[in-house]
């Protein structure tokens, strides 16, 4: 941003000096000469005077002619050719001053009967005169310039300094700070922008604060429903058939793995910004759901596959991972039809991870392709949270879940590998893994 303000600024400052120093050097040239040719011309002037009151003594000749008052008059290194009657029909010449060599610039003044006279001096002296005029012309642009590439320097300091701040403190707040201080700056127009950051940072600041109150709550009340279903089961591990036993205990079993996900769940909605701190094994937490849905998916007369290709570890909180997986399985059962396939497969060269859950259904209409993953959107009845909810999961662990095919129905959940290690930064990597759907 300062480069840019500051290079703008020194462009239209050398424009302007562009555009207004040449005219001034050719003025400052002209100028000189001009007053090169005035000078002469005053001096001229001055000579006929005297050349006038000498003849009217008694006319001028070469041995009464006075040449001393001339040289007074003469410019440095200047030469003065005087030609004044001598006799009736007769003109005589006399020359003030050193010869000149090489051209010269000279002005002449006729007097009539009186004569004639000529003076010069040499051309290298008023160029000599030109180019210092041209230089101090290039100087002063020159500190112009100089000035207001200061001038521009500070200019962009102060508009840069306080933008770069209000980034940061932006940034800060996308990553969760909604306690550090909002600068005041004194410029209007940013004042208003901080200004209005900060009365949304207080809003979800509370927002945020009362999301947490209900997580508790919920979370409280379903560990006391699941501790109530836990002694139940308890109950019915000691029934006398085997077959009740082992129902109990794949249940009990379940209520588990339901309390530990639950614990992952409330962990990572407390702290949200924390990335996944090493890789997963996404087989293991793939194949668990597989073998959750299986029995729903024959029972609606479908099938439920899924198939590895290359390395399966990836940076991603099982929880989250799970969540958007099962989003995705579960919207197959519903919505789909015909296999459901997921296929898991490394992207060679790309540092990804690539999970895709695609079926045979008539897939999703073009008219809905931009709204299925808006919150609170659905078409078939639903809530409208499990794709925003399956796409938020994904993206807080730096990966992507796309829609990747419209019709069949594919989408694709992409996430950084072992190798690749988490994204922090700009998600390059994520958006060339990804396609637009077709």
């Amino acid at each position: 941003m300062r480069r840019r303000i500051l290079l703008s600024m020194i462009a239209m400052v050398m424009g302007i000096g562009f555009l207004l120093g040449l005219p001034l050097m050719f003025t400052a040239w002209w100028w000189v000469d001009d007053l090169a040719h005035q000078d002469l011309d005053q001096r001229l002037k001055r000579v006929s005077g005297e050349l006038i009151d000498q003849e009217s003594d008694g006319g001028p000749n070469a041995v009464a002619l006075d040449t001393a008052p001339f040289r007074l008059l003469l410019p440095a290194g200047g030469r003065l050719e005087l030609e004044y009657p001598a006799a009736p029909g007769e003109s005589d010449r006399t020359a003030i001053g050193d010869t000149l060599d090489g051209a010269t610039v000279s002005e002449s003044v006729s007097l009539g009967d009186a004569g004639a006279i000529t003076m010069e001096i040499p051309l290298s002296q008023v160029r000599g005169n030109q180019w210092t005029a041209v230089g101090v012309v290039a100087l002063v642009l020159t500190a112009s310039v100089a000035a207001g590439t200061v001038v521009a320097a500070v200019t962009a300091k102060r508009l840069a300094d306080p933008l770069e701040e209000l980034a940061e403190r932006a940034s800060s707040m996308a990553q969760g700070d909604f306690h550090s201080a909002w600068k005041s700056h004194g410029i209007v127009e940013l004042d208003r922008v901080s200004s209005a950051l900060e009365v949304a940072n207080r809003e979800i600041a509370l927002r945020l604060e009362r999301e947490g109150e209900i997580v508790g709550e919920v979370s409280h009340q379903l560990r006391s429903r699941l501790t109530a279903i836990q002694l139940r089961l308890d109950e019915l591990s000691l029934h006398p058939d085997p077959d009740v036993v082992d129902e109990a205990e794949a249940a009990h079993e379940q209520v588990e793995r339901l309390n530990r996900e639950l614990d992952e769940l409330i962990a990572v909605s407390r702290d949200s910004a924390v990335l996944p701190t090493g890789p997963i094994d996404v087989h293991g937490t793939v194949d668990p759901l597989v073998r959750d849905f299986t029995e729903s998916f024959h029972q609606a007369g479908r099938e439920l596959e899924v198939t590895y290709s290359g390395e399966s570890t990836a940076w991603a909180t099982p929880s989250r991972l799970r969540e958007a997986v099962s989003v995705l399985i579960d919207n197959s059962l519903r919505h789909g039809g015909g296999v459901c396939r997921v296929e898991v497969a490394e992207l060679v060269g790309a540092g990804m991870l690539r999970v895709a859950v695609g079926d045979e259904g008539s897939g999703v209409p073009d008219d809905r392709v931009q709204l299925i993953f808006r919150r609170g959107y659905s078409a078939a009845g639903s809530s409208g949270v499990g794709l925003s909810l399956a796409r938020a999961l994904v993206e807080a662990d730096g990966g992507r879940l796309e829609l990747t095919t419209r019709r069949p129905a594919t989408f694709s959940i992409v996430v950084p590998t072992g190798e690749g290690g988490p994204l922090t930064g700009p998600r390059d990597r994520v958006a060339v893994a990804v396609r637009e759907p077709r």
